[in-house]
């Protein structure tokens, strides 16, 4: 019928966690770990189109991962600070939420190049094969959001607006119970976005680290749209949330990069991250991409 919704909202959780005895397991802390597991098998996949080693991957994961809930944890408690609880371990319980992607992604990235560079491969070339895979990991981690009923947007009567339980409500808006799914709408984004990177990467010459630079941008992006959405504490300068500026900071700057990454020499398969992709046992390094070979 004409106006008949097929679904009239998104049902809150009706649990958070799985209770294994006396261990508790988050969905937040399984969202995130699906997420690492499916970004590492997609980056595999494109380091070793690119003639890499698959296995550095796997170390790189180990400590991007450890280095990107470290820096995703300081970002949060540095500008969420007043939004901590008053126990002793609040400023370290992610299991409760609150990880701060910036912090996450230039920590776990940081941390990431210095084991490429350490292994003597190409900085730039594995910062390209792994965009397309952090949107990935960032879309499927929002999951958690949705298990700790957080980070929504304002009131919405959408048919998939996110019923959201009492206690997670906004303290001056208790009585509405239908809000915008931000989580959701930054899902579909970075899943989006991820193709298109991919589509990219065939389609066109793309000189490292362009794509990274893109997937940045791409998500900055989005960022500057869903953070007028969302209504949880944030801290506000002009009007604007913090997360506003960053975003659009990011924005400017990895649209300005990437054109001058493209624009200054004419071989943009040339590698300036360290030179040269993995070094086979025995072998010569090399600083292309194999002949008949594309990345997923």
């Amino acid at each position: 019928m004409p106006g008949t919704h097929l679904v009239a909202s998104i049902p809150a959780p009706s649990v958070r966690a799985i209770e294994l005895g006396p261990l508790e397991i988050r969905f937040y802390a399984l969202s995130l770990l699906a997420g690492v597991a499916v970004a590492t098998w997609v980056t595999m996949r494109r380091w070793r189109a690119r003639g890499g080693d698959p296995d550095l991957v796997l170390e790189v994961a180990l400590w991007s991962v450890l280095a990107g809930i470290v820096g995703g944890r300081i970002y949060h408690d540095i500008t969420s600070w007043d939004q901590l609880g008053h126990e002793w371990y609040a400023p370290f319980a992610i299991w409760e939420g609150g990880l701060g992607i910036w912090g996450g992604v230039a920590l776990g990235v940081a941390v990431g190049a210095y084991v490429v560079h350490r292994r003597r491969a190409s900085v730039l070339e594995f910062m390209d094969a792994a965009a397309p895979a952090l949107l990935i990991a960032q879309g499927i981690g929002r999951l958690g959001n949705y298990f700790n009923q957080e980070l929504f947007g304002g009131p919405s009567d959408l048919p998939w607006a996110l019923e959201v339980d009492g206690r997670y409500r906004p303290q001056d808006d208790p009585l509405t119970t239908t809000f915008h799914p931000t989580f959701l709408y930054e899902m579909l984004w970075n899943f989006a976005g991820a193709a298109l990177l991919i589509w990219i990467g065939r389609r066109f010459r793309i000189r490292a680290p362009g794509l990274f630079c893109l997937y940045v941008a791409f998500y900055s992006l989005g960022r500057i749209f869903w953070e007028q959405l969302r209504v949880d504490p944030s801290r506000m300068f002009l009007g604007q949330r913090l997360n506003f500026y960053v975003a659009l900071t990011l924005l400017v700057g990895a649209l300005v990069v990437f054109v001058w990454n493209q624009r200054r020499g004419d071989d943009p398969a040339a590698d300036a991250g360290g030179g040269a992709l993995p070094r086979p046992p025995g072998g010569r390094a090399t600083t292309t991409r194999p002949s008949g070979r594309r990345p997923p």
